[in-house]
C-alpha cells in the first residue's frame, strides 16, 4: 500500500471517530438511559445462599413474608425497621405464601410436604395444615367464601381449602398444570393460569367449578399473574416464550402481547405509579408503565436470580430477595429513581 494513501485513510478514520464521539457526548440523555429504580438498601437475610420463591406483603402491619424455598424457612421481614423479625422453620420446599390480614393468618405452600400450612401472624405458630396436594404453589383467598385456593402445578387442579377448618374440601380440574392463582376482587372469582392449554381460567369459588376459559394465543405456558383491579386488567406471563399478555377481565379478551426476560416468573403491580414489574428466572426484570389499557416498556434491570418481586403500594418500594450476593442471601430494596426514603 502507498504510504501517503494509507496516511490519508488513517486520518479520515480518526476524524470520523472524533466527530461521532463529539456528537455522542453532546446528545441529550434519553429515557432509556435513565434508571427506573435505584437501590435503597441491601439487607442481609438469614440462612444459606439458596433459592427464594413467592413473597406476600401486608402494608398495614408493615410485614413482608418471604418463602426461602430451598432453606425450608419462611422469613418475616419488618419493612419499616428494615430487619428480619422471624425465620420460621418447618416449611419444606416452601413455594407460595399469602398473608390474609383479616384472618391474622399467613398461608404457605410446603411443597415438599404436599401441604399448605396456616400460620398465626400474631404468635407465628403453625395452626394447621391441609392436603395432600401434589405440588402446591401459588395461593389466593376468597373472602366471601372464606376459602383458600392453591394451584397444584403438577396435579392439574386448583385445590380448595376451608379457612375455618384448614381442611382440603375440593379440587377443581383445570386440564393442565396450574400456574399462579389470584383473587379478582371485582368479580369475586379466582383466576388461574393453565400451562400447556395456554389459558386463563376463571373459577367460581362458591361452587368450586370453572366458569370461563380464555385462550392466550402466543403466550406459551402462562404462569405468573398480576392484577390491576381498578382498570380490571390481568397481566399474564408466558414462561416458555418470554411473553406477557394484557387481558381485559370485563370482556375476557386479550388486548396485547409484549416481550419480557427469558422464563418470567413473578409479577407485581404498583397501582399508584401504574407500574408493572415482571421478574424472570434469567435475572432480568422488565418494567412497564400502564397507560389506559396498554403497556410501555420503560426499563429493565439485571440481577442474579431476581425471579421474585413484591412492591409496597404505600411507599412504592420494590423488594427482590437475591439468593447469592458474594456468598450470602440479601433482600435488595429498590426505590423509583429520584425518590428518597
Amino acid at each position: 500500500m502507498n504510504n501517503s494513501m494509507g496516511a490519508t485513510k488513517w486520518m479520515y478514520a480518526f476524524l470520523t471517530s472524533l466527530l461521532l464521539l463529539t456528537r455522542s457526548a453532546a446528545a441529550p440523555q434519553t429515557a432509556a438511559d435513565t434508571p427506573v429504580l435505584t437501590t435503597a438498601a441491601d439487607i442481609p437475610l438469614p440462612g444459606p445462599a439458596v433459592r427464594f420463591d413467592y413473597q406476600s406483603l401486608d402494608p398495614a402491619s408493615g410485614l413482608l413474608y418471604i418463602s426461602h424455598m430451598n432453606a425450608d424457612h419462611l422469613i418475616v421481614f419488618d419493612m419499616r425497621a428494615r430487619k428480619v423479625v422471624a425465620n420460621l422453620p418447618g416449611f419444606n420446599s416452601v413455594h407460595g405464601v399469602l398473608v390474609v390480614p383479616q384472618l391474622h393468618r399467613v398461608y404457605a405452600s410446603a411443597t415438599g410436604l404436599h401441604q399448605v400450612l396456616a400460620v398465626d401472624t400474631r404468635s407465628l405458630e403453625i395452626l394447621g395444615s391441609a392436603g395432600p396436594i401434589d405440588y402446591p404453589d401459588g395461593i389466593a383467598y376468597s373472602p366471601q367464601q372464606d376459602r383458600v385456593f392453591v394451584s397444584d402445578e403438577h396435579g392439574g387442579v386448583d385445590a380448595v381449602i376451608d379457612a375455618h377448618t384448614n381442611r382440603l374440601i375440593a379440587k377443581v380440574p383445570l386440564g393442565g398444570g396450574a400456574g399462579n392463582t389470584v383473587y379478582d376482587p371485582r368479580t369475586g372469582n379466582i383466576l388461574v393460569a393453565v400451562h400447556h392449554l395456554d389459558q386463563l381460567v376463571s373459577i367460581d369459588p362458591a361452587r368450586a367449578v370453572t366458569t370461563h376459559r380464555l385462550s392466550l394465543p402466543g403466550i406459551a405456558n402462562p404462569h405468573g399473574i398480576a392484577l390491576d383491579p381498578a382498570a380490571h386488567l390481568a397481566f399474564v406471563a408466558g414462561e416458555a416464550n418470554r411473553s406477557l399478555a394484557v387481558v381485559d377481565l370485563d370482556a375476557m379478551r386479550m388486548l396485547g402481547k409484549y416481550q419480557v426476560g427469558p422464563d418470567p416468573d413473578v409479577l407485581a403491580f404498583d397501582p399508584g405509579l401504574n407500574r408493572l414489574y415482571v421478574s424472570a428466572e434469567s435475572g432480568e426484570v422488565a418494567i412497564f408503565h400502564l397507560s389506559g389499557r396498554s403497556l410501555t416498556r420503560i426499563g429493565a434491570l439485571r440481577m442474579p436470580r431476581a425471579h421474585t418481586v413484591a412492591v409496597d403500594p404505600s411507599t412504592h418500594l420494590v423488594y427482590f430477595p437475591l439468593e447469592n450476593l458474594q456468598g450470602h442471601p440479601v433482600l435488595r430494596i429498590m426505590q423509583p429513581a429520584g425518590q428518597s426514603q
